[in-house]
This record gives structure tokens, sequence and C-alpha cells, in this order.
């Protein structure tokens, strides 16, 4: 009978936002209110993925991560259910405010109905700001995509009035940029109205369905990682061979492309899209980036898990927040505060040096961009940052081991017993490692040029994944260079799908965009890179404006 109410009883909007408000993590998933507070330390994808779900309709985001037999898990946590269609609010971890039951009793449900209106159309709609005095807008990205060109809304500011600045403030700048930026994607982008995002949400599943039907989710072992042990174990053979036969700087040629090969791998098997089974593919994730090559798998499943939710959202993204070395926005000149890291990402006198220059640092840092992954895996296995219970809590042992085992066969017995001389030592290890910045740049590529404004929270899942992330053009022949990683916005859309499968699917995904008219970005590699170092140059450039402007305060100060 308890089982019975907890599937029959309609929860209310203001006893959800009471839930909240007293700290409990309610999540809506198929018109399911959960409560989640006991799963927390037992998810293996850590708690802050389910943070940034709190307040949502997140019935799309868990059915993409989450295999059948995850999803019938969630009727434990049930508490009731809604009627009709949800208006999310934003988590607490972004900073949304929820109001006590004693605080809601006081407001008239005409009251309170009307204050929900206001929240989303303030949330959804951009506040008016000026035309920034300093900022010129960037080249439009929108410029050379394939499927649509949209002029920005703003128009730019001559160069006479760069030339005389208003002496404006810091925020007042920045604000008018951000406001710019959003003004385009608002013209750029299907309208947030409910009908619009409904109709995308609708379309978006009907193409699950016929993906699955399709099966695309179903791997083949034979002509996917068949190939690729053969390539990964020619690798490691070629490796052996030079370093027996005392060429040691060629030695780190292979091996080198061994571990870029092996990473694909990794991010395949943490997605659950090698076996679906998730035990298997979690020994087989960690294995290899543990055993094989140094790093955590279970960090960046943590880590990656957050970025799919919260993709290029300067404040939540993880994999966007490289201060002090990289902006990618103007955004990271105000101090912001990471919820993943939990500090406050300080635009100091490093920052401002190597934001100027990113342009121009952007490829030597990603060749060294491997030793950064290892400090985090470290940082993440050491400090206990893994769940500690549930199905994963022996995960981190696992990993310690892991790690013991490659630096004793790598650090001991290759570099130090098999190399001699230091120089020999020092230049196969930075080879070997600056052989993996492809995946680096890879990975940065898919992002970097891409959106980073914040569209509210009546955006849907699948708009927001194809407007942070752009798709790689090559030939098929070219696959394994890549990974899978040059089909991004697809695996944001579907991350469960194997990578062997992308490309069948990426037709798919096409004419879903045709038919809810939004751009699917879609570069050649090398366009693709001039995108993000131009990004990179503009928010350089952005900075020196930005230097030059508070320069020019402090001196009419001082002459005051």
């Amino acid at each position: 009978m308890a089982a019975l109410d907890r599937k029959t009883k309609i929860c209310s909007r203001r006893e959800i936002e009471s839930l909240i408000a007293e700290g409990r993590q309610i999540v809506i998933v198929d018109s399911k209110v959960l409560k989640v507070d006991v799963w927390l330390p037992y998810h293996p994808g850590g708690d802050k993925a389910i943070r940034h779900m709190v307040g949502r309709d997140a019935t799309d985001e868990v059915h993409r991560f989450h295999s059948a037999q995850t999803l019938e898990l969630t009727s434990r946590y049930q508490i009731g259910c809604i009627e009709g269609r949800w208006l999310n609010f934003v988590p607490p971890i972004q900073g949304g405010k929820f109001r006590t039951r004693e605080e809601l009793d006081k407001i008239s449900d005409e009251d309170y109905a009307e204050s929900c209106s206001e929240e989303h159309e303030s949330v959804s709609s951009s506040s008016s700001a000026a035309q920034s005095p300093v900022f010129e807008p960037a080249d439009p990205p929108a410029a050379s995509l394939r499927k649509r060109h949209v002029s920005p809304s703003a128009s730019s500011v001559s160069s006479m009035e760069l030339e005389q600045p208003a002496a404006p403030t810091k925020m007042s700048v920045l604000d008018a940029r951000t406001q710019e930026e959003l003004d385009f994607d608002k013209a750029k982008y299907p309208s947030l109205d409910p009908e619009s995002q409904d109709n995308i949400v609708r379309k978006y599943r009907q193409l699950q369905d016929r993906i699955e039907a399709e099966g695309l989710y179903q791997c083949n072992y034979w002509s996917g990682y068949g190939v690729e042990c053969l390539r990964y174990f020619t690798a490691l053979a070629l490796t052996g061979l030079c370093l027996r036969a005392g060429w040691y700087i060629t030695a780190a040629f292979p091996l080198g492309f061994l571990w870029h090969q092996l990473s694909f791998t990794v991010h395949d098997a943490a997605h659950m899209g090698v076996t679906h089974n998730y035990y298997v593919d979690s020994i087989l994730a960690m294995f290899i980036a543990n055993y094989c090559g140094g790093l955590s798998a279970c960090w960046w499943k943590h880590s990656h898990n957050v970025h799919h939710l919260v993709t290029n959202s300067p404040e939540h993204d993880p994999d966007i927040e490289y201060l002090p070395f990289f902006a990618i926005t103007h955004r990271f000149f105000e101090d912001l505060r990471s919820t993943y890291h939990e500090f406050t990402m300080k635009y100091d006198a490093i920052a401002k040096v190597m934001v100027r220059i990113q342009h121009y640092t952007y490829y030597p840092i990603m060749m060294v961009a491997r030793f950064n992954l290892y400090r985090l895996g470290w940082t993440y296995i050491l400090l206990n940052q893994s769940p500690k219970k549930g199905q994963a809590w022996w995960f981190r042992y696992f990993e310690l081991v892991g790690q013991v085992f490659f630096w004793t066969w790598y650090g001991y017995f290759v570099v130090y017993k098999t190399i001699p001389g230091g120089w020999n030592r020092f230049a196969f290890v930075m080879i070997s490692h600056a052989i993996t910045a492809p995946l680096h740049v890879q990975i940065t590529l898919s992002h970097f040029a891409m959106s980073t404004t914040d569209m509210g929270v009546t955006e849907s899942f699948p708009q927001k994944m194809l407007r942070t992330t752009m798709d790689v053009d090559c030939p098929q022949w070219l696959d394994f260079f890549h990974g899978g990683l040059q089909f991004q916005a697809i695996h944001h859309l579907y991350p469960r799908i194997p990578r062997h499968n992308l490309r069948r699917t990426q037709k798919l995904v096409q004419e879903f965009c045709n038919e809810v008219d939004i751009p699917y970005a879609l570069y050649g590699f090398v366009d693709g890179n001039k995108k993000v170092l131009g990004r990179m140059a503009d928010v350089a450039r952005q900075a020196a404006i930005l230097a030059e402007c508070q320069r020019t305060i402090v001196a009419g100060e001082v002459a005051h």
C-alpha cells in the first residue's frame, strides 16, 4: 500500500520547493518525484552529478547515462509524482534559492503562480544591458557553420568609440559582453518557449527509439575492438623491440601512440559503451587507465559526468576551468567560484599574463597535459574522493594497486632500469607524453570554440548539448586517430553508443537537427583548430583591452 501511495501521490510545486529548501535532493524523472538523499554517497559517478539535477526534470539526462537495469532501481526513491509539464528550478549548487514551508504558507496560490512565472522569465530572458563600449564582438562562430548563418543582434562599436572609452567599470564591461553573447545565441537557436523546447525533446526521444531499433547500441567487437587490439599490440611490440635494440628515443613514439589509443577505450568503457555491463566496463576502464597508463578512470568519470551535464558552464564544468593558463570566455575575468573544485578561480597576476598569450601557449601546454592528469588522479585517489559505499566502494583500492603497478613497470623497469643516462630518460619521458597531445587537443577542440552562455533552465538537454559541442569532420579511414571523439556532439546526445557506431548515428542526428532547426556545428580538423585559436585570441584581446581600461580608470582616479 505504501508503494502504491508513492506512485499515485501528486506532489505540488510548493511541496517540492519546501523539501529542497530543507536540504532534500529532489529530482524529477519520467514524471516521478525522486528523493535521492541516501543515494548520494553511493552514486558511482559522484554526488555533484546528482546535485546539478536537483529541482529539474532530469528524464533525458538520467536515461542517456544509465542502463535499463539501473533505471528500474529509481522506483525505490520515489515519493510521489507530478502532473503536467514541470518548470525547472535552478539547482542549489548553481545558486538557486528556495523558500521553506513556513515562508510558502504565507503566499497565496495566485501570488505563488505569478512568482514562478516571473522567476522563469527572468532566468530564460536576459536583463537589459548597454552595448559594451569596450569589447567588440568576435567574428560570429555561425559564420562558417554549415547548417545556418545568423548575424548577431548587437552591432560592433566603432574604432573611434574604442579610442575614447567612457571609463567603464569592470563589471559593466563584462556584463555587457555577456548580454551580447546571450543575444547572439538567442537569435541563433530555437526559442526557449515551452512549445519549441517540448517539440525538440519529443523529436529527440523519437530519435532515441530509432537508434535503438537500428541496433546502434550494440557493439561489434570483431570489427571494432578486434582491430583496436591489433593496433594496441603492434604499438606495444614496437616499443619493446626499440628498447631492446637500444633505440630509446624511437621507443617513445609507439609508447605514446599506445597511450593515446588506449585512452579512447577507457572513455568508451567508463560510459558503459563496450559491454554495457557496469562491473565489466568499470574494471576494463580502471585496468587500462591505471595499470597501463597511470591515470585514474574513477577521477575521470567523476569529473566527466559533471562535464556532460553542465557542458561549457564556466562556473560548473571542470573541463573548461583551466585558469591561470586558459580562459575561453571573459567570464573568467570575474573570479568565478568553481562548484566542482569548490574554490574561487582567481584572475590573478599570473592569469592576466598567461591568458593574454594563451593562443600561443595552447599547443605547447597540450604536449604536457598528461602530467596534469596524473596530478588530478593522485589527488582523487589519495584524498579518498571516490564513493565509499555501494558497488564502487572497492574501486579506490583497485586503482591504488594499479598506480603502484604502472609506476613500477614504467617508472622503474623501463625509464630507470632499461634506459641509460639522464638525458635519454628525460627525452623518452617527454616525447612519450608529448605524443598524446592530439588527445588533449581533441578533447578541448570540441568545446573551446562553442557557446559558454547560460540560456536558463528552460533550455532542453539536446539543444544545450548541440549548442556547446562541435563535431570534427574527417575521412572514415582516419577515425582511429580521433577515437570517436570527433563525434563529440553526437556522443553528448547519446553517451552510451559504442564509438564505432557514431558515424552511422551522425546521419540520424543531422536529420534531427534539420527537423528542429538547431545548427549542427561540423568543422574539419584544421578549421576546428582555427576556431579554437580564434576564440582564445579573441579572449586574449578582451583581457588586454580590459587591462588597459582599468589602467585608464586608475590614472583618472589618481588625477582627481
